[in-house]
């Protein structure tokens, strides 16, 4: 069974990057032109942008020019030196911002340096993609224990045995994280489950199709193994992605209202 060791993560903060983009492809833009377009409407909004290095290292920067006919990009140095050779010896760049409001997210890579009447620049390919993300479309809600959801997973094809009852410990639009005993049910990287259960508070079960993102073996203070194995929603139907929007904005209500009520 292929272990994937990536962090649970939750609403991330508009100047650190999104590091699982899983179930994130329809949020993609890989065509050229609305490339172009974006980093265009970012220079001409003046957009900030955090620029990150590797590891905790970042600095803020912006997009100076865009030049298609060289397939470059032109971003702003760093002031601190130290920064700024740590940027010029990374293989890419993975720069954050906002713009209208919506997070924008790509990487650039075969970075150098340039100069720009006088002062340092950095030049780099411009992306191949971007990733375009509202607030809603990448939040995960960490799923309260006492709401009782799961995720019923049928029998393996071929098996005989009965399905897997999954809890869910966080909902997103896009997917969800489970637990699941190991061994209970056999899932690889990749694969997709169809003719799976979603049981929400007070709603009627919804059908899914799931695809297998990513599995992680955690051990609980007891010393038990369990899995947490995250789940991208397949072809999912309007009306189920309402469903779940309308469980989420609920919960974080309560949530939130009970958190003021206890202050």
């Amino acid at each position: 069974m292929n272990i994937d060791h990536s962090p649970e993560h939750q609403e991330v903060p508009p100047d650190q990057p999104v590091q699982d983009t899983a179930g994130l492809d329809r949020y993609i833009l890989r065509g050229r032109r609305q490339i172009i377009q974006i980093l265009q409407e970012m220079i001409d909004d003046r957009c900030l942008m955090s620029a990150h290095i590797r590891g905790d290292l970042s600095y803020v920067s912006t997009v100076l020019a865009v030049e298609p006919e060289q397939n470059a990009i032109l971003l702003d140095a760093s002031p601190n030196p130290s920064t700024h050779a740590r940027a010029l010896e990374a293989t890419q760049l993975l720069c954050t911002s906002q713009l209208n409001r919506i997070r924008v997210q790509f990487s650039v890579e075969g970075i150098r340096q340039v100069s720009i009447d006088g002062r340092p620049a950095l030049r780099a390919s411009i992306p191949t993609e971007i990733l375009r993300l509202q607030r809603r479309e990448f939040f995960r809600l960490q799923v309260p224990i006492a709401h009782g959801i799961a995720i019923t997973l049928p029998p393996a094809a071929g098996s005989k045995g009965p399905g897997c009852e999954a809890r869910v410990i966080d909902l997103s639009c896009n997917g969800a994280a489970v637990l699941v005993p190991p061994g209970v049910r056999t899932l690889t990287i990749g694969e997709v489950v169809p003719g799976c259960t979603l049981r929400l508070i007070d709603q009627e079960p919804l059908s899914l199709a799931l695809e297998v993102r990513n599995i992680n073996r955690q051990t609980k203070p007891n010393g038990t193994e369990q899995l947490r194995i995250g789940l991208r929603f397949e072809s999912m139907p309007r009306s189920a992605e309402t469903r779940i929007q309308r469980y989420i904005f609920n919960t974080e209500r309560e949530i939130n209202a009970r958190t003021l009520g206890g202050l």
